[in-house]
């Protein structure tokens, strides 16, 4: 049986993963986003169309895992640090667009439906969040993520991503649960929501963060995947089992490592396992959806769909022009946000699950959020002569504005700190990573922060922030770069100037070539410091030290080009320093 079980989840992953993979490529080539994609892959070779494959529910079991692992990542985004950078538009601007959205959607359902009203709340609540997923990466293809509106939209989607623990825990107090099924009343699991988030914060400072620690200090990276996965699920398991949203765990669980210096390797890792999991999730969804329910009441579906678009669009131009935006960028983030999101699909399960819903009218709103997303890239396409701005003359045009420079030092060591001290006292914001437990914990006591990761990794970096960064600098002592790493790094991030501390001239020689900004020698400077003190020491004259030094860095420079060009440590030994009378001075390495 279980060998049947194991030939028919391979037999039916062909056919699910290659209509994932042609429905992705598919909607992306047309600009609707890869979400859409995984939902239409799903409906199509699930039970209700084609029927290729089925068990959807089984599925779901295993997809759920990419919803927990997004909320996991969710929570590793809202660092304390993060949200008081962009408090006003996320706690301001936010939080009104999704109150009022909620509010305007509660009564755009409650009022022609007859649905009850704590069902009403239920599906009408989840619509005022958008899609993330979709969102983003339309921002960043049209290269307006790192600008004032879209940093703005960013902020709203922050804050809808934060609404997600009251909104579950609203739900779960409005639960219906039946006598039969001996469940807490709402209001007491609500109550039992609050206690567990208080909980598992405080086991997260008080155990995860040691446990991380000891990790780091053992050098076991790979356990890294390990304890990372165990947090997400040991949370999601600690509220299942006391009858609450698996999701909610998640999402507290990463926002207990959100502040911590290992955000970064952990997101780096567990990111892999929750895009091919979240893609599964959609999937599944796509097989559940009621396409008879729907195609039964096609104008009721279509017409929720356009009351979605037009409230959302409508309260949150008005909002923008609150905040003082200009009418066209105000409804450019409208019909920017204008769609039903991923979390709609979460928090009508957990409406069903608490029995104020039932699973047609899932169904029937999932549809609705799947079509409202569906229009967004035609809206922003069919309304782009309209949102854009007037031409002006350059004299009117506004003046850049100066945010200063990023830059992302890799390793905070005694080299490190001089460097991230000097750019910090000129007003350049340093991002820090390291591997070494100690100096992270010994550089926030002195008010730094330094998150742990390994710098070298492309996945770290970018979630360190490289695509913004304008200078990435190699500081660590492990001599482990070469120029093909280094040209990986730049092709990623052309913009970013690359400099590198060499351990020798062993290290110079293997990174030649590689598009790099300055290459330092970690102890040429420092010994070339020293020489001339012991020289001024024992009576040489100023200008004859200068003499001596510009000699020593010419002849040492021609040495080192001619060891690159052979290939060969020992080449070039004609350019040594010597004295005078022919005696050599040491060799070294360094």
């Amino acid at each position: 049986m279980e060998a049947h079980e194991g030939m028919s989840l391979l037999r039916e992953g062909v056919p699910l993963l290659g209509a994932a993979l042609l429905f992705v490529l598919l909607f992306r080539r047309f600009g609707l986003g890869a979400t859409l994609g995984y939902l239409v892959a799903g409906a199509v070779v699930g039970p209700q169309v084609l029927g290729i494959v089925g068990g959807a529910e089984s599925k779901m079991g295993i997809a759920e895992l990419g919803i927990t692992l997004l909320l996991f990542l969710v929570g590793l985004e809202l660092s304390p640090t993060r949200l008081w950078r962009m408090k006003h538009d996320i706690f301001g601007f936010g939080l009104l667009q999704v109150a009022l959205c909620g509010a305007a959607l509660v009564g755009v359902v409650y009022l022609p439906t007859g649905f009850s009203l704590a069902a009403a709340i239920a599906l009408g609540l989840p619509l005022a969040l958008s899609s993330t997923a979709q969102v983003l990466p339309m921002l960043q293809s049209a290269g307006r993520l790192r600008t004032p509106f879209g940093e703005r939209a960013f902020s709203i989607l922050l804050f809808q991503d934060l609404s997600i623990v009251p909104l579950i825990t609203i739900v779960t107090a409005l639960s219906r649960n039946p006598a039969d099924a001996a469940g807490p009343p709402g209001w007491l699991l609500g109550l039992y929501t609050v206690l567990a988030i208080v909980g598992l914060t405080l086991a997260g400072r008080f155990l995860l963060r040691p446990l991380f620690r000891l990790i780091g200090v053992l050098g076991e990276r790979e356990m890294f995947v390990f304890a990372g996965l165990f947090t997400v699920i040991a949370s999601a398991g600690v509220m299942e089992a006391l009858g609450l949203s698996t999701a909610l765990g998640a999402f507290i669980a990463g926002t207990m490592l959100a502040d911590s210096p290992y955000r970064h390797e952990l997101e780096a890792d567990v990111e892999p396992f929750r895009s091919i999991l979240l893609g599964l999730f959609f999937l599944a969804v796509g097989m559940m959806l009621d396409l008879h329910a729907i195609a039964d009441r096609p104008l009721f579906v279509l017409g929720l769909a356009v009351a979605l678009i037009v409230t959302k669009a409508s309260v949150i131009t008005g909002l923008a022009l609150a905040f003082r935006m200009r009418w066209r960028q105000a409804l450019a983030l409208g019909l920017l946000l204008s769609q039903g999101g991923e979390f709609g699909f979460v928090l009508f399960a957990e409406a069903r699950d608490a029995f104020l819903i039932a699973p047609e009218a899932a169904s029937i709103f999932g549809a609705v959020v799947t079509l409202s997303m569906a229009t967004t890239p035609f809206l922003m396409m069919f309304t782009r002569r309209i949102r854009a701005e007037p031409k002006r003359e350059v004299d009117d045009l506004e003046e850049p504005k100066e945010d200063g420079a990023s830059a992302i030092v890799v390793g905070y060591g005694r080299f490190g700190q001089s460097v991230a001290q000097m750019l910090i006292a000129n007003g350049i914001s340093v991002g820090i990573v390291d591997t070494d437990p100690e100096m992270i914990e010994t550089a926030g006591s002195f008010g730094m922060k330094v998150y742990y990761g390994d710098g070298t990794r492309m996945d770290v970096l970018r979630r360190a922030g490289a695509a913004d960064a304008q200078l990435l600098l190699f500081c660590h002592d492990r001599d482990d770069l070469d120029a093909e790493k280094l040209d990986s790094i730049h092709n990623a991030w052309p913009e970013a100037a690359i400099f590198v501390r060499a351990y020798d001239r062993r290290s110079v020689i293997r990174i030649d070539g590689a598009p790099v900004a300055g290459v330092f020698r970690e102890v040429r400077e420092s010994a070339i410091a020293m020489a001339r003190a012991a020289l001024s020491n024992v009576g040489v004259d100023e200008s004859e030290l200068d003499d001596t030094e510009s000699a020593f860095r010419e002849h040492d420079r021609k040495r080192l080009r001619a060891q690159i060009d052979a290939g060969d440590l020992h080449a070039g030994s004609e350019e040594m320093f010597r004295h005078g009378n022919g005696e050599n001075l040491r060799e070294g390495c360094g």
